[in-house]
Order: C-alpha cells, then sequence, then structure tokens
C-alpha cells in the first residue's frame, strides 16, 4: 500500500508500507475517496519536523477487500464509508461498526458520510419547524451543506451570510431565498427597534469558524430564538456575546463527540443522498491524487471563489 504523511509544516510525502491486517472487528477497504478537512489543516500548517510523521485524512469512502472474524457481516465488494482515520492512503482498517453501506448508483466522491453526518446530527438539536426563519453564517462548504439540510424543513425564510459573492450565488442556487455580505445585512436583522420592523430569525446556523461570524450569527438570533454553533472554532478563545443571555436565546454545541449519535445522524444524511435531497455534487469542486495532498489544502487555505472541497481520489 502507500500512504501521505505529514513530515513537517505544509509538506507531505507518499512512501509505501505492507498492507494493514484487519483485526477481530474491523474491515480492510480499498479507499476509493478521502475527504480534506478543515479540522486537518492545523496540523498541515504546524507539524514539527523533529516530530514523528503524523497521517491525515478521515472522510473516507473504500471497498471492502477483507474482514475481521468478528465483522462477517460486510463482504469483500462491499462498498462502504463511516468514520475512521489514516486515510490519505491506498488501503485502511476500519472498525466494522463504524461503517454504512454507500448508496447504489452514488459515485465515491459524493457519498462521504462523515461530514453531512456532523451537519444532520447538530440539525437534529436545533429543530426547525416548518416557516420558521432560519440563517446559514457562512457558505462554505459545511454552510453550504446546511443549507440544503435546512431547506428540506420547508423554513419560510432561510437566509445566507457571507462576504463572498460566488458563495453567495451557490447558496441562491441550493435553495436560500435571500443572500447578503455581513455588511450588508439590513438593520431591522440585527436589532429589534420595534415589533413592526423586528426581523432577526428564529434559527442561526454558524458555519464560519471564525470569531467575527459567530458575531455576526449572534446578532442576527431574535429573543428566544437558537444559535447553533456548528463551524469548527479549533484555536483559542470565542467571547460569549452577552446580548444572547439577556435575548434568552438557546445555543446548541453542534459538534458531537459521541460515535453512536453521529453514526445514527449518517444514517439518516445517506438516505438522504440516496434519496437525491442531499448532494455533494455542487460542493465537491476539486480533486486530487495521493501525490497532491499538500496542493489540496493549499487550495483549501487559499478558500478562492471556485473552490468548496476538495477530494482525494483513489
Amino acid at each position: 500500500m502507500k500512504f501521505s504523511q505529514l513530515i513537517g509544516p505544509r509538506t507531505s510525502e507518499v512512501v509505501t508500507a505492507d498492507d494493514p491486517a484487519p483485526g477481530d472487528g474491523q474491515v480492510l477497504v480499498d479507499v476509493l475517496a478521502c475527504g480534506v478537512c478543515t479540522s486537518d489543516i492545523g496540523p498541515w500548517l504546524t507539524h514539527d519536523p523533529a516530530g514523528p510523521p503524523v497521517r491525515l485524512g478521515h472522510e473516507m469512502v473504500g471497498r471492502v477487500v477483507a474482514t475481521g472474524r468478528d465483522a462477517a457481516r460486510w463482504q469483500p465488494g462491499d462498498l462502504v464509508t463511516g468514520l475512521g482515520g489514516d486515510g490519505f492512503a491506498t488501503r485502511a482498517v476500519l472498525d466494522a461498526n463504524a461503517v454504512l453501506p454507500v448508496p447504489a448508483g452514488i459515485e465515491p466522491a459524493h457519498a462521504i458520510g462523515e461530514p453531512v453526518a456532523t451537519l444532520e446530527e447538530a440539525l437534529s438539536r436545533t429543530p426547525i419547524a416548518p416557516g420558521a426563519h432560519v440563517a446559514v453564517v457562512g457558505l462554505g462548504f459545511m454552510g453550504l451543506g446546511l443549507v440544503q439540510l435546512a431547506k428540506r424543513h420547508a423554513p419560510g425564510l432561510l437566509v445566507g451570510v457571507d462576504p463572498d459573492p460566488a458563495r453567495r450565488r451557490r447558496a441562491l442556487a441550493l435553495g436560500a431565498d435571500l443572500v447578503f455580505a455581513p455588511d450588508e445585512l439590513p438593520a431591522e436583522y440585527r436589532t429589534g427597534t420595534s415589533r413592526a420592523t423586528d426581523a432577526r430569525l428564529d434559527i442561526v446556523l454558524e458555519a464560519t469558524g471564525a470569531t467575527g461570524g459567530l458575531k455576526t450569527a449572534g446578532s442576527l438570533v431574535r429573543p428566544f430564538g437558537t444559535l447553533c454553533v456548528v463551524g469548527y472554532h479549533h484555536t483559542g478563545d470565542a467571547k460569549m456575546d452577552m446580548d444572547l443571555w439577556y435575548k434568552a436565546v438557546t445555543v446548541v454545541n453542534g459538534f458531537c463527540p459521541d460515535r453512536t449519535r453521529l453514526l445514527a445522524a449518517m444514517r439518516q444524511a445517506l438516505d438522504l443522498v440516496a434519496e437525491r435531497r442531499f448532494s455533494y455534487e455542487p460542493l465537491i469542486t476539486h480533486r486530487f491524487g495521493l501525490d497532491d495532498v499538500d496542493e489540496a489544502f493549499r487550495m483549501m487555505e487559499e478558500a478562492g471563489p471556485d473552490f468548496v472541497k476538495g477530494v482525494v481520489l483513489f
């Protein structure tokens, strides 16, 4: 097998090793696709070359080639996706209880289970009632995914917020009713100066992963509304806007550390993929080979107007 490993800041190498053997409760897969995730960009930017190499990639789709003694419900040839690591590799071992079948007729790059499961699990704790007024702040990969998932709940208004005009156009194409740059939001979306002009949102989904985006999202929530923090805030401290307290806003932590809940959400999300009610097709904009992992992270870091998400294909 071959795999990519991180050996220094922004520097990976591809090495060759023996194939791993699945344990009793594991499956060995030929990796067909692995998404490039924002949560891995920190190690890619800062890895100490004096330390041991680090392997990245956790958004996998693969074809089962061997199974452990206690994983016989999976058969060689099965296409699966799920939760795991070391995915930038031609082969990987996954827990047999942490994978699910890929929907029939969906290509591997469009069937990655982990990212959409994360979004669906967060929304499961942020109930969107039909007719609710909803905003998605941050229209990158996660935000555009949330636009699709929120739209199926029949909101009365779905607003997208992002400084990038290309991202705003994508949100409109995926079902947003209105889009704004943060500095162009109407005043009535931020302040309730009177009951007649208060247009603040029932539910706001934050998907920026940045303190500034979190502040914008908080300002849009109406009193007794809900703010769900889905963005990946992986460094530093985010200040609590005490106006949320005075508005009696419910704050939902969109991160889920529980594998059981994520797999349940993944099953629901893959059903949506199978039914063409959620699609990765408009979100996967760039494809890379195993030798191009650093280029994939570089393009993610730059986040140009034509980039939403990259996938490493095998």
